[in-house]
């Protein structure tokens, strides 16, 4: 047996083995970058979804309690609601303060003109406060129809963050998916490395005129 065919055969395996070895290490490495980059942007996605939603939070909050008291106001809520909404603007600062305001002003414009006690000022005195109540019930209607609209975009905003949030996570998943993939591919073929290098050494070996 020739030891220099049995050291130049040896080295082919030995080097395939190495190279083998290397390329799986180095596959299993980069497999690994690439999951843990995908987690990250995951956990990332995650983070901004909660923090809009805890930032819009108040606005759909509001916008719950915008419709709701529509609702109220119209009386499908019931009536027990309904009469409780109006009883809340009846007994509100603005309702007194204007209320008083315009009464002082039609006893002045009466006391001006001598119709103090005319029936023409008892009417419009007797007019004034169902009128000034339609008017503000109105009013807040279109206040709280304001706070529901707003409270629909931002509904609207946190759903379309959910479905980007959710597209991005899929589309790291699938990153991640791959590269495991690719990984396990890789060492698959540094395990078929490892066979083509015994199958290479056994060759040189013979090939140099090795024998058993």
């Amino acid at each position: 047996m020739s030891w220099g065919i049995v050291a130049v055969a040896g080295a082919s395996l030995v080097g395939g083995i190495y190279s083998a070895n290397k390329q799986g290490k180095a596959a299993e490495q980069a497999a690994g970058i690439q999951s843990e980059a995908s987690l990250a942007g995951i956990e990332q996605q995650n983070k901004q979804f909660e923090a809009i939603q805890k930032l819009l939070s108040p606005y759909v909050e509001g916008g719950y309690k915008g419709q709701a008291g529509q609702l109220d106001l119209l009386g499908l809520n019931g009536a027990a609601p309904q009469q409780s909404a109006i009883d809340a603007i009846k007994a509100s600062p603005q309702f007194s303060s204007l209320l008083k305001q315009g009464e002082e002003s039609i006893l002045s414009n009466a006391s001006a003109t001598g119709g103090l006690r005319g029936g023409n000022t008892q009417a419009a005195l007797a007019q004034f406060s169902p009128q000034l109540l339609s008017q503000l019930i109105d009013q807040q209607y279109g206040r709280l129809g304001g706070m529901a609209s707003i409270g629909q975009n931002a509904a609207a905003g946190v759903g379309n963050a959910g479905i980007t949030t959710g597209n991005n996570i899929s589309t790291l998943l699938q990153q991640q998916g791959s590269a495991l993939a690719g990984g396990a591919l890789a060492q698959g073929k540094a395990q078929a490395g490892y066979a083509g290098a015994i199958t290479g050494a056994i060759g040189t070996y013979f090939g140099l005129g090795g024998k058993f």
